[in-house]
């Protein structure tokens, strides 16, 4: 930034300050070993990163942010770098923060805000679990471990976090911004708590958009959340017995495969038992969720090793929205389809799908060869059908 923009800059704010009348917060505090560095403080607001104020900071690394405070509560964040602190303010005047540059994002300790503090906790939860899944995934990657292995602990461990954030932080205190923060927590760059495609995770969101709208109706916020909630319990509310009346229809072929037919992107109709002859992996999986990346990069490199030889990919996506689907199953190169029905799927039922994502070998005489669970090692099991 030049001399000028942050003259410009710096007129602005002061210009703010000077016409500000109403109540204000303040984050105030030391960020050590930075020298020379510039410390930012930054809305986290629904349309994305709103730059308020900055600092250049000195030996001592001190700093004092003042802004507005909101109407109802909101996300704000400290940031040197890439590296961020998330905060948030309601009702408090005045928050804490000490932090050395080194371990800006972890290593920081916040005073004048529980919601605060329980952010930090939450932070760090997801950090380590992210860190834990990152090994998982290059150990799978390295042949260390087998799919199964892999799927099974990325599962539970998924469902122990969810569960541990739910009851601590979410049902424990619904009308707050730690538990509206947990809500859009990442792993892999994907939510955790996915409103569109769970039920239980739905009834999380409901929990927070029901106490949030009951304080602050009229809040972008609340109507947001409001509107997130409403499309999850339409997409989980179809009717199961229309799933299980379509089963009906659903052909199983004299070669003993269950076949499915579906659409890919550009509307064609691709079939299961079209692909007799080779060797294919039937997977059911959701893109948006946390462990959509990490199963895909393993059947990439599947995929890469034995196309040649006859192997196929029929990935069967049961995501909600239809838009992330596409933009997602477009950069793979194997066949894509998706059941409109989602988690409702009569395939997915059919096939007795209890968890996502699960895969299931068919051999080049169209015979199911071996569900998800049964595989201990995918790669080896593909060879052998090869």
């Amino acid at each position: 930034m030049n001399k000028k923009n942050v003259f410009v800059m710096s007129a602005v704010a002061v210009v703010m300050a000077a016409c500000s009348t109403g109540p204000r917060f303040e984050v105030a505090g030391e960020v050590t070993g930075a020298e020379g560095k510039t410390l930012y403080l930054e809305a986290s607001a629904l349309t994305g990163i709103v730059p308020l104020d900055s600092v250049k900071l000195k030996a001592d690394g001190a700093f004092d942010f003042k802004a507005d405070r909101p109407a109802s509560p909101e996300f704000y964040r400290l940031r040197v770098e890439d590296k961020v602190i998330n905060l948030s303010v309601d009702s408090t005047e005045t928050i804490t923060v000490r932090a050395p540059y080194d371990g800006f994002a972890t290593a920081y300790t916040v005073e004048g805000s529980d919601n605060c503090e329980k952010i930090k906790q939450l932070t760090l939860m997801q950090a380590g679990l992210q860190e834990r899944v990152n090994r998982l995934t290059e150990s799978m990657q390295a042949h260390a471990i087998g799919v199964d292995d892999f799927q099974d602990s990325l599962s539970r461990w998924m469902q122990n976090y969810k569960s541990e954030v739910s009851t601590r932080y979410i049902y424990a205190a619904p009308n707050t911004t730690a538990a509206y923060f947990a809500l859009f927590q990442k792993l892999n760059g994907y939510l955790i708590f996915d409103p569109l495609n769970s039920k239980q995770d739905v009834r999380c969101f409901a929990a927070v958009a029901t106490s949030l709208n009951n304080r602050y109706p009229h809040a972008d916020r609340s109507r947001n959340l409001y509107n997130i909630v409403i499309k999850g319990m339409k997409n989980t509310r179809t009717p199961h017995r229309t799933a299980q009346a379509d089963t009906t229809q659903i052909q199983v072929e004299e070669t003993g495969v269950i076949d499915v037919s579906l659409r890919d992107l550009q509307g064609n109709t691709h079939r299961l038992t079209d692909l007799k002859g080779k060797v294919v992996i039937l997977d059911f999986t959701i893109y948006q969720s946390a462990a959509s990346a990490a199963h895909n990069y393993m059947l990439r490199d599947l995929y890469d090793k034995y196309a040649a030889r006859g192997l196929q990919i029929f990935q069967v996506s049961l995501d909600a929205d239809e838009h992330f689907w596409k933009t997602t199953a477009d950069n793979l190169p194997w066949i894509c389809v998706r059941d409109p029905q989602g988690v409702y799927s009569a395939y997915a039922s059919a096939y007795n799908v209890q968890n996502l994502p699960t895969l299931f070998l068919v051999n080049r005489n169209n015979d199911l060869s071996l569900r998800g669970e049964a595989i201990k090692n995918l790669e080896e099991e593909v060879q052998k059908l090869l």
